[in-house]
Parts: C-alpha cells; structure tokens; sequence
C-alpha cells in the first residue's frame, strides 16, 4: 500500500501562512502538518524526526517546505534541513518564504519575456530599478535580475544605508551585484527612473509608487511590471491583466510596455504548484530555492 504523502511546513512567524497550505494540498500532498515559531537551530532535529519514521520508500513521498518573511532564514534553514538528512533517508525541501521567491521568479521571467519580444534584448543589455527593493519579494527580485546579468538597484523610500545595507549583505550571500538607492520624493523618483530600462514595482499593496508625472521622465524605459493588485496599483498605467501592453503615460521612444500583477500572478500561480508537485513526483531529493523557481518560471513565461 503506498504510504499517504505528508508535507512538514516549517515556518518562523506566529502562523502559517493560509496561501501556501492552499497550495501543497491543491498541488496533492494528502496531510499537511504546519509548525510555527520554528527557530533555526531547531530544522536539524525536526528535519531527522521527518525521515527516519518512514523507511527509503516512504521518505520519497516526504517533503519540507519552508516560510516565513526573511529570506536569509528561510535559505539558512533549507541549508540546516539539507545537513540534516542521512542517505537514503532523503526528503525534498522548498523554500518559498512570504512566496518571495516565486513571485519575484514570475515578475523577473515575464519582464524578461516582454523585453525579448517587443525590444530584442536581454536582462544583460538592462539597467533595472526595483521599487519596494527591500521588502522580501524586492529583495528576491533584485538578486534573480542581478544574478541573471541586469544592473540592478534596490530602492527604499526612506533611506539610502538601508537599501546599501541590504544589496550588500545579498551581495555578500548570492555573489550578486546590487546597489542601493532611495527615492522618497516625486522629484528623486523621476530623476532615478530617467536612464532605467526595466522598472520592478514590489512595494506594499495598495500604494502608488510611480504616477504618470514621474513616468513621463522615463525617457529609456522598455518594460515594467508590478506586483499591487490592489487599488491604487503601483504603477500608473498598468492594468491587473496587462501582458505587454502600451504603457501610456511613459511617454518615450523606447516603446515601454507594462505587465500587470494578475498576468505575473498566473506565472506564479502556475510556478509554485509546479514547485511542490516536483517534490511529489521526484524519484530524488530536491533543494528548491529562488534559483529553481526563476529556471521553471522562464519555462512558464
């Protein structure tokens, strides 16, 4: 009789997060067991008490997804998971905290996609600005770009150490290229946005970050995409199911186009349902990051 699979979904904040359970039982795993406030030094311990109780055949229907909000925990803790295991007691982790990493693996491939196909170019020939670059899903955003050959900046709208601090220490982690920026006022933002190609809008939803006024200044811009799916969006202009359609308020040679947050949101919907049924149906273990999500996304885009 084949054993039922069951995912342990490890996850540092008070609770779960709702979206994520949603997901693995609709992606087929039949029991989910959530464990939150799980500190680091605790994913050793829970991670061998996971393997060791079903015997090599059942491990493979195992699995150990992990949340929460900080990326760098979240990759710290699939690194405790991995050390943990003992071959052939193996099982599949994922780590997808706060969904940064395949939401930012959606919003980079279809970017990418729609500056292939209406431009001809490629995120190496890009100069890119990540609006909310500090929060879980910038932060992602910024290092799959960076990683995949754009000039990329973080921008915070409070504080240029902030953004510095943090392109550095992703730097310092993912051997990628950040730098930090920080645009606070409409003035600052028109003048940041006025050489960029590509604009990533991940700021909090709700909140309008670039109005048609500082729009019109992005005389180089090629294509942006945001993430708010909620009134106001973030990006003036951009419609919740664009997919490279006109931006009209860049008023530029360039040809901008703009992706919405439903279109980018398919691609991520797609993404993390592929993510977690891999685990099911693979015969060996998987480590499954930001890296993994950006490979699967370009697929999907």
């Amino acid at each position: 009789m084949e054993k039922r699979s069951i995912l342990h979904m490890l996850d540092p904040m008070p609770h779960n997060s709702p979206f994520d359970i949603n997901m693995a039982m609709d992606a087929g795993f039949d029991v989910l067991m959530p464990y939150s406030n799980v500190k680091l030094d605790s994913v050793y311990g829970l991670t061998q008490d996971a393997i060791f109780s079903r015997g090599p055949a059942g491990v493979k229907r195992t699995g150990i997804f992990i949340g929460g909000r900080d990326l760098g925990l979240a990759m710290d803790m699939l690194n405790a998971s991995k050390q943990a295991m003992v071959p052939p007691f193996e099982v599949s982790v994922f780590a997808d905290p706060s969904g940064a990493f395949t939401t930012a693996a959606a919003l980079v491939a279809c970017v990418e996609k729609q500056l292939q196909l209406k431009h001809g170019k490629t995120l190496q020939d890009a100069k890119a600005l990540v609006f909310g670059g500090t929060g879980p899903v910038g932060i992602a955003t910024g290092v799959i770009a960076s990683l995949a050959g754009a000039q990329t900046a973080l921008v915070d709208h409070l504080s240029i150490d902030t953004a510095e601090d943090i392109a550095k220490a992703y730097n310092r982690r993912f051997a990628s290229t950040l730098t930090g920026a920080c645009a606070g006022t409409e003035e600052a933002k028109a003048q940041l946005v006025a050489d960029a190609d590509i604009i990533f809008c991940t700021a909090k939803a709700g909140i309008q970050v670039l109005n048609a006024s500082v729009l019109k200044a992005a005389k180089q811009l090629k294509v942006a995409g945001d993430v708010n799916a909620v009134p106001p969006l973030g990006i003036e202009g951009i419609k919740r199911n664009d997919s490279g359609v006109p931006l009209i308020h860049a008023v530029n040679s360039q040809g901008a186009v703009g992706v919405g947050a439903l279109a980018i949101g398919n691609v991520k919907y797609q993404l993390q349902n592929e993510m977690l049924r891999l685990m099911l149906e693979t015969d060996q273990p998987l480590y499954l990051d930001f890296r993994e999500a950006f490979n699967k996304a370009r697929e999907l885009a």
